[in-house]
């Protein structure tokens, strides 16, 4: 019952240290993605990239 109506949640805070980790390690998957996959050598990899880029309007030849 994840959903029920007696289930709270809590807010955990993070110090700007662990935020910025968190933002950085984002940024690092984030191209790897990007990159990584858009310069695979295989055509479904590629393509899936392809059509991501141009969906989100990042020009890509």
């Amino acid at each position: 019952m994840l959903n029920s109506p007696s289930t709270s949640s809590q807010a955990v805070s993070l110090s700007s240290q662990q935020r910025m980790a968190a933002g950085v390690l984002a940024l690092i998957f984030g191209a790897f993605f990007l990159f990584g996959v858009g310069f695979a050598h295989s055509n479904t990899l590629h393509n899936a990239a392809h059509d991501t880029r141009h969906a989100l309007g990042f020009p890509c030849h």
